[in-house]
C-alpha cells in the first residue's frame, strides 16, 4: 500500500508498470488516472490545489486500509497532485491489485469515490475572469452512498 501527495507531475504509464511488477500473487490490476479537465465553457487558466501535510496523506491512507479491510488486496496505490495544475495535466492516480478481476474494480472504484469527496483538498479554479473554490456536487456524494 502506497500514498504519495505530491507537488510534481508523475508518469502513469511508469507508475502502472512498477505497480504491476511488484503486484505478485495478483491475478487483476485495476488503474484510474484523472486528468484535470476544461471548464465545460473552456477558459481554465490553471487548477490551484491545496492541502494541510499530514492531514491528507494521514485521510488517505484511512480510506486506502479500508479498501483493503473491504475487498481482497494484494497491493494498491494512491497518488495525488497538489499546486497549480493546468487542464489537460495529471491530477491523480489510482491503482489496486487484488487475486480476482471485482475486488480490484471495486476497490479502485471505493477510492476514486472518497478521493474525490472526502480527501482534504481545497480546489480553485481560476481563469482570466477571476477564481472560484470548487464546490462539493451531490452526484459526487450521492456516488457514496453505495458504498
Amino acid at each position: 500500500m502506497a500514498v504519495r501527495v505530491q507537488e510534481a507531475g508523475f508518469d502513469p504509464g511508469g507508475e502502472l508498470n512498477a505497480f504491476t511488477a511488484a503486484a505478485a500473487g495478483a491475478g487483476a490490476i485495476v488503474s484510474f488516472t484523472g486528468v484535470v479537465r476544461d471548464l465545460d465553457t473552456g477558459g481554465l487558466d490553471r487548477m490551484e490545489i491545496e492541502h494541510y501535510p499530514g492531514m491528507t496523506e494521514s485521510a488517505i491512507a484511512k480510506i486506502e486500509t479500508e479498501a483493503v479491510r473491504r475487498w481482497r488486496l494484494a497491493d494498491s496505490l494512491v497518488i495525488h497532485r497538489y499546486g497549480a495544475l493546468a487542464a489537460g495535466e495529471t491530477i491523480m492516480m489510482v491503482a489496486t491489485a487484488a487475486p480476482h478481476r471485482a475486488d480490484a474494480f471495486q476497490a479502485a472504484e471505493f477510492l476514486m469515490d472518497y478521493l474525490k469527496s472526502r480527501a482534504p483538498f481545497w480546489k480553485k479554479e481560476v481563469t482570466a475572469d477571476g477564481a472560484a473554490w470548487v464546490a462539493a456536487r451531490d452526484e459526487d456524494e450521492d456516488a457514496l452512498s453505495r458504498w
